[in-house]
Order: C-alpha cells, then sequence, then structure tokens
C-alpha cells in the first residue's frame, strides 16, 4: 500500500482543475486526474506531476453518470488503496448561452447533472469509503471540497441553469459539513472570481474592461494557480478546526463599497 496521502480532483485535465491538481502535488499528495473527454491533456498534467516526483493516475468519467462515478471510485481503490481529499471541481456551461425566456430543459438538464447532482452523489460514495478508513486510522484526516462559484450568489440570465447548479453546490457543501463533521470529515467550498480559463474566453473582453474599471478591488483576472493554492491550504489541513465555510478567491469582488 502506498503511503502517501491521495487526491481525487475531477474536471482535472485543464482550467482551475488543472491548477487545482499541480498545487495539491505540491504539497504532498498523490492525484488521480478525472478527465472526460481530453486524453491528451490529462496525460500532460500527469506527466507534470510525475516531474515532481509524485504519483499520478488519470480516471476516464462523466461525473454527471453513475456508472462513470462508480468506476471512477473503483479505479481509485485499485491504484492507491486509500483517499484523503475529494475535489469536486468539474462543471460545465451550457454550449449556448440562453436567456433564461428561451432556456432549454436538456440543457439544464445537462449541467445540473455534472454540476450538481454528480458531485453530490460522488461525495456520498467517497464519503462512504472515507468513513472505513477512518474507523481502521483514526489518526488521519479527510477533507472534501466543492469549487463553487460567484454565479452561486451574482445571478446571470443568460446561464442560469449554470447560477442555480452553483447555489445548489454550496448548500449541498454545508449539508456535507454537517453530516460529516462528527466522523471526522471536513467539507469546504472554495468559490472562485474571474478566472481566466478556456470557459471564460469567450467573454474575455468584457472582463477584461469590467476588471480595468474595478469590477473587484483586484484589477486583474484570477488564475487556475490561484484556486488550486487555496485549495491545497485546505490539503494541508491548515485549516483543521474550520469545516462548512466558503474560501472565497474573488480579487475582493464581494466587498461592498460606497
Amino acid at each position: 500500500m502506498h503511503p502517501d496521502r491521495v487526491a481525487l480532483v475531477t474536471g482535472a485535465s485543464r482550467g482551475i482543475g488543472r491548477g487545482i491538481a499541480l498545487e495539491v502535488a505540491r504539497v504532498g499528495y498523490d492525484l488521480a486526474l478525472n478527465y472526460v473527454t481530453n486524453e491528451a491533456a490529462a496525460l500532460a498534467v500527469q506527466a507534470d506531476i510525475r516531474r515532481m516526483g509524485r504519483r499520478a493516475e488519470v480516471v476516464r468519467g462523466d461525473v454527471g453518470t453513475r456508472e462513470d462515478r462508480q468506476d471512477m471510485v473503483e479505479a481509485v481503490r485499485k491504484a492507491y488503496g486509500r483517499i484523503d481529499l475529494l475535489v469536486n471541481n468539474a462543471g460545465i456551461v451550457s454550449a449556448v448561452r440562453h436567456d433564461i425566456l428561451e432556456a432549454r430543459e436538456e440543457d439544464y438538464d445537462h449541467v445540473m447533472a455534472v454540476n450538481l447532482k454528480g458531485p453530490y452523489f460522488l461525495t456520498q460514495q467517497v464519503a462512504r469509503w472515507m468513513v472505513e478508513q477512518k474507523r481502521q486510522h483514526p489518526e488521519r484526516e479527510f477533507a472534501i471540497v466543492n469549487i463553487g462559484s460567484i454565479s452561486g450568489y451574482a445571478p446571470g440570465v443568460n446561464r442560469g441553469e449554470y447560477c442555480i447548479s452553483k447555489a445548489g453546490l454550496s448548500m449541498a457543501s454545508l449539508l456535507w459539513a454537517t453530516r460529516l463533521a462528527e466522523l471526522g470529515i471536513s467539507v469546504f467550498e472554495v468559490r472562485p472570481g474571474i478566472i481566466r480559463t478556456d470557459m471564460t474566453a469567450a467573454v474575455a473582453a468584457k472582463y477584461d474592461r469590467l476588471l480595468g474599471q474595478g469590477l473587484g478591488l483586484l484589477k486583474r483576472w484570477g488564475t487556475p494557480e490561484d484556486v488550486g493554492r487555496a485549495v491545497a491550504m485546505l490539503a494541508r489541513g491548515d485549516l483543521s478546526y474550520s469545516t462548512g465555510q466558503v474560501l472565497s478567491v474573488d480579487g475582493g469582488l464581494t466587498v461592498q463599497r460606497l
């Protein structure tokens, strides 16, 4: 059995997930890197982590599908025999941003399956395994981190299903924190602000302008590494007396000003 701590990061092949995986590896974790379609990108992250001297395995699977979630967890069991940290990062937006007056049910269902239903039930599955491990190894620390979004409280009427999914994920974080606290498992939400990724590329010009005008206190885009370092802090156990908390990585976007 490999003695080092293990993290499963969903949606780890690019963007925020890649940033998280690399930073968590830097604080001493071996990684299970989940991806859906971009195997080449996942293998590139794997190579980066292995160059750090850490283990990394790629695990294909759609978090929105029950069978894939089961297969992902079984793959981690087979590769490592343990899991210490789950990062629910995988998330999507609709292929076309529809005004909510024109929103389509099929888009809503797809986004909710990946962004909310998937993390909810993947957490359930992993938490059960963590409970088993905690009974056998009470000295070990376990954590679950959900990657939320400012869209969970700041409405965008052309991506309603995404906003609702992230608002739901915030409540899921509180629910799991409440249920798992007595079992010794911490749960957090990391809430990114305006992060430069493939997902935000289509609206880059808009946010270049808004950030320059002072949308947040820091007049710059956030990076996947910014989010990754926040998750790495939780992975290290730096906030071991905290659970159910939101860690905002938003450049001061939420600070109210007059």
